[in-house]
């Protein structure tokens, strides 16, 4: 019984790679490739006027915080070499 399924799952296999390199080695596939390669172009250009320009209106959103250098300075001294010594 195992053989058998063997066998169909094996002829199935096969059958599947064969269809599938039959499809991309046809000529109506390469055809519709190089048509697609060559109209990339084209299409790309439509593409980039129809894309509206949008105004810039991030001046001064962006503040720099100084509170964090303060913070770190208002603590005492970090003492991560000093858990590494072996006492």
């Amino acid at each position: 019984m195992y053989k058998i399924i063997n066998l169909f799952l094996i002829i199935f296999i096969i059958l599947f790679f064969f269809n599938t390199y039959k499809y991309y080695s046809s000529s109506k596939n390469i055809k519709n490739i190089n048509l697609n390669r060559s109209n990339i172009e084209g299409i790309i250009k439509k593409k980039i006027t129809n894309i509206p320009i949008l105004e810039n209106d991030t001046s001064n959103v962006i503040e720099f915080n100084s509170t964090f250098f303060d913070e770190t300075q208002d603590k005492e001294k970090r003492n991560f070499w000093d858990l590494l010594k072996i006492e």
